[in-house]
């Protein structure tokens, strides 16, 4: 029997690395940026064109390499930050595994120009699919430009995994974010269609997340600072009332690197306990400085996770740092041992002067007076303050009455007899139909309806919108924004207006009329949430996603009250809709119990 097991060529094994280290253009941009620190650069600057898909270059100001690390850089495995195995758990730069830079030339079209400061002159590599076109001396700054072209150009099966432009390229900007929080003190700049997303000057971590997510970030940061033994815990959280309905506003840091961890987050969490609402979620960007030696990085090829000694411990040092920040800067409530409630002036008298009782003394009392008991008055006379009253303005004293609490009937509903409606427990809607009895859920019955109306307006006709009186800005990171910028002339087709759309911000003078000013925010961070999450390729799609994000946020909530009117035009409404048996979601909007059903519960 002929042998069957052979070792792979280079080229092919190369292709398989690049699945694991190239899983779309952000990958590529997070290497390459990475690598440019590592080689100590002080001003990165990264340019894309069409997400990614046919240019992504990096240019640094760092040490650059040598003519013969420059083409040894193309090796697989080949690195210069690890000799040993033990390596492994003392490291201090970002890659490592020299798998990068091989994986990225495999797929893709690769011209690299690099110079150190004591050469006159550079070198110039040029890789096309693992394979060295040519290699010569090249004029050029100090520093390395690596420029990615046409990436996948030899895998079209892989090719067509990619998203679309506006997907891939938002990847991309969470990338560079990630890289450019981590590194506050280098100058980066971001460039997609020659045009520029963003230009971030050295400076603090502060300044740095301010410059990302916008001016008004400032407010509402809130700083952490904490060194113990086992790590050194700083940097900020947002105020529980700048909670968000997104997670993507949560970064983690440990060593410089960003990373991901549902245990530390959770620790986090935990700390923000019964400050935020349900559903809402806390911004936060916390540094974790910790031993080399406790930690494992080697356990993903993203290098996103990390094996940590001793989770628990850090969990618990965590969380009380980030408790004991809420109360320090009053964020949180906090209790005091050393004071008593009582002592606190209440209402708004703690300002004013009290006033000394007037007592007046009856002298011709005298209690040994045969007079009858009920002729005896008391001596003393106690003049009554005219200002014990003003606590209580608004409310007529002499009208105050106790009325009789009535005992409701539990097993009966309070509508009226002949309704042709009945809500129950606040949550379904019953009606009597020709076969029997229907029940119907209020939430997810108005969710169709909504569903069903705003695909209409986005699609067929133009939508009513109402004028604000005032308008009003809406602060967003610029990933948002771009995205925002996207899908305007949808929203205005939905009844949004826009009077101006800024690098950090949104000035809304119009909202569709099925929507109060309060619900703005919160409709339009979690429809763009909904979108980023869920957009399939398609157009339509994207409008279908904006449909759903509306309905969803805007739907009757369970446990409201609804009156004879309200049932039955939700009633009205859902079975004119064109699948009015499921929400947006693909869950049953109602259920029918024939009378037959009903019969046999009595005839058992």
């Amino acid at each position: 029997m002929p042998d069957i097991i052979q070792l792979l060529p280079d080229h092919v094994a190369n292709q398989i690395a690049a699945g694991e280290v190239v899983q779309r253009p952000a990958s590529v941009v997070k290497e390459l940026l990475e690598n440019a620190i590592d080689a100590e650069a002080s001003n990165i600057k990264l340019i894309i064109k069409e997400a990614g898909k046919i240019l992504i270059q990096v240019i640094d100001n760092g040490k650059g390499m040598s003519i013969t690390d420059a083409r040894l850089s193309f090796e697989r495995h080949a690195t210069s930050k690890i000799k040993k195995a033990e390596d492994l758990f003392n490291l201090h730069t970002k890659g490592f595994r020299g798998e990068a830079l091989a994986s990225i030339a495999a797929i893709a079209h690769v011209d690299l120009k690099t110079k150190q400061e004591n050469q006159e002159l550079g070198t110039y590599i040029k890789i096309e699919g693992s394979n060295l076109i040519f290699q010569e001396n090249v004029s050029t700054l100090k520093g390395t430009s690596v420029a990615v072209k046409n990436l996948f150009y030899n895998i079209p099966a892989r090719r067509n995994f990619l998203k679309s432009n506006s997907i891939e390229t938002r990847h991309i900007i969470n990338e560079f974010q990630r890289v450019a929080l981590a590194h506050p003190t280098i100058s980066f700049s971001f460039y997609h269609n020659e045009s520029e997303v963003y230009n971030l000057t050295s400076g603090n971590l502060r300044q740095r997340i301010v410059s990302i997510f916008g001016k008004k970030t400032n407010e509402k940061l809130v700083p952490i600072n904490e060194v113990t033994d086992v790590l050194e815990i700083n940097g900020f959280i947002t105020k529980p009332e700048f909670a968000k309905k997104k997670r993507d506003e949560q970064f983690f840091f440990v060593n410089d690197r960003f990373i991901k961890n549902a245990y530390l987050n959770h620790a986090v969490s935990s700390a923000f306990e019964s400050l935020l609402s349900n559903g809402y979620f806390p911004t936060y960007f916390l540094y974790l400085t910790v031993p080399t030696k406790s930690i494992d990085i080697n356990i993903h090829p993203t290098k996103t996770e990390i094996k940590f000694d001793d989770e628990k411990t850090l969990y618990a040092i965590l969380r009380s740092t980030v408790k004991h920040s809420l109360g320090q800067y009053n964020v949180a409530p906090i209790l005091d041992f050393d004071r008593s409630a009582s002592f606190d002036t209440p209402y708004n008298y703690k300002d004013k002067k009290s006033e000394t009782p007037k007592i007046t003394v009856n002298h011709d009392f005298n209690p040994f007076k045969n007079e009858e008991q009920k002729s005896i008055q008391f001596p003393y006379k106690r003049e009554k303050s005219q200002q014990w009253e003003s606590l209580y303005t608004g409310i007529d004293l002499h009208k105050i009455e106790v009325e009789a609490e009535t005992i409701p009937n539990l097993l009966f509903s309070d509508d009226k007899p002949n309704s042709k409606t009945y809500q129950v427990h606040k949550k379904y809607i019953v009606s009597s139909i020709k076969s029997g009895i229907v029940y119907i859920n209020q939430h997810l019955a108005h969710q169709r309806i909504l569903y069903e109306e705003f695909l209409e307006n986005i699609t067929v006709k133009e939508a009513l919108s109402q004028q604000l009186l005032f308008p009003l800005e809406i602060s967003f990171n610029k990933s948002d924004i771009e995205l925002i910028r996207e899908i305007k002339d949808d929203l205005q087709s939905v009844g949004f207006l826009f009077d101006k759309i800024l690098e950090d911000s949104i000035v809304v003078n119009g909202i569709p009329v099925t929507i109060i000013e309060s619900q703005i925010t919160i409709i339009i961070e979690q429809l763009l949430e909904d979108i980023k999450n869920d957009i399939p390729n398609a157009s339509f799609s994207q409008l279908d996603v904006m449909a759903k994000s509306l309905a969803k946020s805007l739907a009757i909530k369970t446990g409201t009250k609804l009156d004879l009117r309200e049932q039955e035009e939700i009633v009205n409404k859902l079975f004119i809709c064109k699948q009015p048996d499921l929400s947006p979601f693909g869950k049953t909007t109602f259920v029918t119990i024939d009378i037959d059903e009903i019969d046999k519960k009595f005839n058992n």
